[in-house]
């Protein structure tokens, strides 16, 4: 865990994503991502030197109407005493038998952002982290290149005013395989997605063909993001890096 404390540490530093007095909502989708994030902001909070305070979030989608199991991430959290709240939704309902979106992941994400931002508001919280790690960051910034022709990606800290909160990622400098070793390694209970299109989305075919260029140009993902840094695509180069 050390290591992705480092990188953790790292991102908080550069982006400046965390003064004293906030308190965070974080974003626990079950995944490898957001149970390291959550943990590792918790284990942050005792030496970093920044007076800030968590709580765990997790907005359950409702797939096939199930409601999803959180009890062992229920547990970890009361394990590494950390306040922690489900949210149950009719996303998945809306999106798929309402709805019925041949591409459902657009509409989604936002529905899920959005119900993220009013409950970190009413726990009175002024930041949401949420646990994109450094792939998601090249993989973004493909897709929206190749999807809209945009050069483009989300940022390590944005604050939206209509909501009035800031959205941090603290785990963007991590590459997602050491993150997941992490979780392996700690024994993290991840939960598997229940979404219906999870492994066949515009992401995952974005994955594979970083992965396939990759072998082909060795470091081609680093490349990419040292390239979006240099450039400052979407405030990824700040006067903070070292």
């Amino acid at each position: 865990m050390q290591k992705m404390l480092g990188y953790m540490r790292r991102a908080i530093a550069q982006y400046d994503l965390i003064s004293d007095s906030d308190k965070i909502a974080v974003g626990v989708s079950g995944g490898k991502d957001s149970l390291v994030m959550l943990i590792g902001l918790k284990l942050l909070a005792r030496f970093i030197g920044i007076d800030y305070e968590i709580v765990g979030l997790s907005l359950d989608p409702m797939f096939d109407s199930q409601e999803t199991d959180y009890s062992a991430i229920e547990a970890l959290c009361k394990e590494y005493d950390i306040e922690y709240r489900v949210i149950r939704t009719h996303i998945a309902e809306i999106v798929f038998d309402i709805r019925k979106e041949p591409n459902p992941c657009s509409l989604c994400a936002r529905m899920r952002r959005g119900a993220l931002h009013d409950a970190a508001k009413e726990l009175g919280c002024n930041k949401l982290a949420l646990g994109h790690n450094h792939d998601d960051v090249v993989e973004t910034f493909f897709m929206n290149l190749f999807n809209e022709g945009r050069i483009d990606c989300f940022s390590p800290k944005s604050y939206l005013s209509r909501k009035d909160i800031t959205v941090i990622r603290p785990l963007v400098l991590a590459p997602e395989n050491e993150v997941a070793r992490t979780a392996k390694r700690l024994g993290f209970p991840v939960i598997k997605s229940a979404c219906p299109v999870d492994g066949h989305t515009n992401r995952e075919t974005m994955r594979q063909f970083i992965i396939s260029m990759g072998k082909e140009y060795k470091g081609f993902s680093d490349k990419i993001f040292g390239a979006m840094q240099r450039a400052d695509i979407s405030g990824w180069g700040t006067d903070k890096q070292n």
